[in-house]
């Protein structure tokens, strides 16, 4: 690579700085205005009528008509699902959607959708944003959403606020994993397998957002 590769290439990389930026003013900008909000997390590639779509559906009704804006990755699956319900309670239904080269086109069922390049900006207004995060089965999104979630709750570097599980058969698995062989092995604090709650229940999960949200009084923004 010659020196004016390199050149460019460094100019390549300032200006990406701009596009970041931009993504971060547009999300802070607009995402105040949408609180008291809570996201969902799960498979894009869960169908209508599929067990994971209809509890994400019957989640964002509930969690509409109590008030809450839904968020989710914007995507199809249980995403789609989830911002369904809310849009036919008459809800605020947000997709915040991540630009892939082969998957992830927008859901039909938004009445706001942002558009993001980067995922780590995306992750920010998730979690700035969000009362509680609510985990629905998935893949690897699924599951690094979870853990950074976790992981800055654990680190205190946002304040705590619900992570609820749903589906005991899909997630009792990795529970069960975290317990025998993390938190045996020493490699976590006891007091961290309480980070989180599961639960099949979709009226039990919108109550531990509603208990929290009483709790603190107000919309939180860490």
């Amino acid at each position: 690579m010659d020196a004016f590769e390199i050149n460019a290439l460094r100019n390549e990389e300032a200006w990406r700085l701009f596009r970041i930026l931009g993504e971060f003013v547009e999300g802070f900008d607009t995402l105040p205005d949408y609180l008291p909000a809570v996201t969902v997390f799960g498979s894009a590639r869960s169908a209508a009528g599929q067990p994971g779509y209809e509890q994400a559906r019957q989640l964002g009704s509930l969690l509409a008509g109590r008030g809450y804006s839904v968020f989710t990755g914007g995507g199809g699956g249980i995403m789609e699902g989830a911002n369904r319900g809310a849009f036919e309670q008459g809800g605020i239904s947000v997709g915040l959607n991540i630009s892939l080269p082969k998957e992830q086109k927008p859901n039909s069922y938004t009445t706001l959708n942002l558009d993001f390049r980067y995922f780590f900006v995306r992750k920010v207004m998730l979690v700035k944003y969000s009362s509680a995060f609510f985990v629905l089965p998935g893949g690897f999104g699924t599951l690094d959403e979870l853990f950074e979630a976790l992981t800055l709750i654990q680190t205190a570097k946002v304040s705590p606020f619900p992570v609820v599980l749903i589906g005991t058969e899909f997630w009792s698995g990795l529970v069960d994993w975290l317990r025998k062989q993390v938190l045996a092995r020493g490699m976590m604090n006891p007091d961290d397998m309480h980070l989180f709650r599961i639960t099949d229940n979709i009226e039990e999960a919108v109550q531990v957002v509603e208990d929290h949200h009483r709790a603190r009084g107000a919309n939180r923004a860490p």
